[in-house]
């Protein structure tokens, strides 16, 4: 006799398939049915892979994570709602209160403000300190010290750390050593072949590559790190969307073309730059005039990245200037787009600090961070040109 009450709410599974998708299915289900109570108890405890409730692990996320793993030479990693998400799974899923930690002293602008702001609230306090300068490393160690986090190549000024020398204290003090890779990206760098303990990457940059993602990604060498990572993540949910992590699969197939291409323009535009009146220095890794050229060539090697920064002869009338004048580039808080994008570290990610802190580092009204993007390099030197000129001629 036909059921007339209607069908049960939920759809039938997808049809069989000799055949297979080429490309990654998105899955958003936000919760996963099992067959029995026997069934979940054997998901939780490990002795099957399965998925429950996407806050604790979906299957997109896990793609990215083996992916990013393959690429940072490393097991285990974690797939987070953004790089800052990532940072606060080392930070506040390692550290408890008593601990100290030291940062580097150009750590992208949130990180610091962290460190600086959020951890002392909850007991546990930061020295920041010049990544390039093994003394005053070393000489912010504390008894309690247990971390220190650092990039390799600072934010915006493009000075290098001290990497090898930075591990070698760690060991040597018993104390976790934290490289956020994000600017150098594994194909410039691969933190753990350098004695890192922990890599974090911001795949909302150059690894996803488009401006439509908002991730991170955090792995350790110890799985019982990378464990307590992971249950600090579900618990307060720095928990990744499905969608961003499809998105960012996409991203990720073609993301060494576009770091080759990126680099190669970043050097053709670096020194198209160091030649124009009006720009008072030009920093990129890549150029023998470099401060830390010689370091950026050891840890680097032909991959000194798509990033340049310099300086504009003029206070904040030329740097307005210049940003209008750039016509067709983006002048936006980002690093890592298909575009070009400018940054204005004393109007953005460096805002908070005093005009002599900013001084300090090198930071004047003038300074801009470049984000080389697959523009032609011809058209994007002659933007560039053109800006320089009208807004310093």
């Amino acid at each position: 006799m036909k059921n007339d009450r209607g069908s049960l709410i939920r759809p039938d599974p997808l049809p069989d398939s000799a055949s297979a998708p080429v490309v990654t299915p998105l899955s958003p289900s936000v919760v996963y049915s099992s067959d029995t109570p026997d069934a979940l108890d054997a998901q939780y405890e490990g002795r099957v892979q399965g998925y429950t409730y996407a806050r604790e692990g979906h299957p997109n996320a896990d793609v990215v994570a083996r992916r990013m793993d393959r690429l940072e030479g490393v097991e285990g990693g974690i797939v987070t709602g953004s790089g800052m998400a990532a940072v606060s799974a080392v930070l506040l899923g390692l550290l408890k209160t008593g601990d100290h930690v030291i940062g580097g002293n150009q750590l992208y602008g949130r990180s610091l403000r962290l460190m600086a702001e959020d951890l002392p609230r909850m007991g546990i306090t930061t020295t920041l300190a010049d990544p390039g300068d093994m003394a005053a490393v070393a000489a912010a160690i504390r008894p309690e010290t247990r971390m220190i986090l650092m990039e390799v190549v600072s934010n915006p000024t493009l000075r290098l750390a001290d990497i090898a020398g930075i591990a070698a204290l760690s060991r040597d003090k018993d104390l976790l050593f934290v490289v956020d890779n994000t600017f150098t990206t594994p194909r410039g760098f691969r933190p753990m072949e350098w004695g890192a303990d922990i890599v974090i990457q911001s795949l909302t940059k150059l690894l996803a590559g488009h401006s439509d993602v908002t991730l991170g990604y955090v792995a350790a060498r110890d799985p019982a790190l990378n464990d307590r990572m992971r249950v600090f993540a579900v618990t307060t949910g720095l928990t990744p969307s499905p969608f961003d992590c499809w998105l960012a699969e996409r991203g990720m197939l073609t993301f060494e073309l576009r770091y080759d291409r990126a680099q190669a323009t970043a050097a053709v535009l670096a020194d198209h730059l160091a030649g124009l009146p009006g720009v008072n220095q030009v920093l990129y890794p890549g150029r023998d005039d470099h401060p830390d050229h010689a370091l950026a060539s050891t840890l680097l090697g032909p991959n000194p990245g798509n990033m340049v920064s310099f300086v504009l002869n003029g206070d904040r009338a030329q740097a307005n200037a210049f940003t209008r004048a750039a016509r067709g580039l983006s002048f936006a808080p980002t690093l890592g787009d298909v575009g070009t994008t400018l940054s204005h570290p004393a109007s953005s990610s460096h805002r908070a600090l005093s005009a002599q802190a900013r001084a300090d580092l090198g930071i004047t009204e003038g300074f801009f961070r470049v984000s080389v993007g697959l523009e032609d390099p011809q058209t994007l030197t002659e933007v560039f040109g053109a800006a320089v000129a009208e807004a310093t001629g």
